[in-house]
């Protein structure tokens, strides 16, 4: 194969079909993998419901989006049934605030307003700190356990403002922001409830 002659013609046409080959492989790729990972978030996503929803025998009814005021992204509720008698819900919620960033959480709270579990979806909080929260607010030690918790009559901040929640060790941004996230998830309950009630 001749050689082709160092020009700048030669250079622009190499890399325009240096770009073109490189641009179909990306956009194969995003095909090819588009649907795997639409389908595994799907996956998360209802196995994290599954999780925290108070009562496990309980049907998922259709998501419901709850805007509170202040919050640029809707909460998402997916209200749970027992013999079509509502039971609780999953929260979708979340807090800007968190160390690193966004931190997205799916909890659980039954009908009289109290958190039966949760689960953290997605966290940038620096591993070994922040990221503990997936398992600190579970441990039944000192304060630390939101379980079996009521929003609305326990006070959901950490110690160190006022509040009745053990903040992570050495990790007060990130359990502010977890905590918040929470606060928030059962006011988009309430509301919720509110717009349900004569139904």
């Amino acid at each position: 194969m001749a050689k082709l002659e160092s020009s700048l013609k030669n250079m622009v046409l190499s890399l325009s079909v240096i770009t073109f080959i490189a641009s179909g492989l990306l956009a194969s790729s995003y095909t090819l993998t588009k649907e795997p990972i639409a389908k595994a978030q799907k996956d998360k996503q209802s196995n994290a419901i599954k999780e925290v929803l108070p009562n496990k025998q309980a049907i998922v009814g259709e998501k419901v989006e709850i805007r509170l005021q202040g919050k640029e992204i809707p909460f998402v509720i997916y209200p749970s049934f027992l013999n079509e008698e509502f039971v609780g819900a999953a929260i979708q919620t979340y807090s800007n605030d968190g160390y690193s960033g966004k931190i997205e959480i799916m909890v659980g709270i039954d009908k009289e307003g109290t958190i039966s579990n949760y689960t953290i979806l997605t966290s940038n909080e620096t591993p070994g700190l922040g990221s503990k929260a997936s398992q600190w607010f579970k441990t039944s030690k000192n304060d630390q356990d939101i379980r079996g918790k009521n929003p609305g009559k326990v006070n959901f901040t950490v110690k160190k403002d006022g509040g009745d929640i053990d903040a992570i060790t050495a990790s007060t941004i990130s359990s502010r922001a977890f905590l918040a996230s929470i606060r928030d998830a059962f006011e988009a309950f309430k509301k919720y409830q509110e717009q349900n009630k004569s139904k």
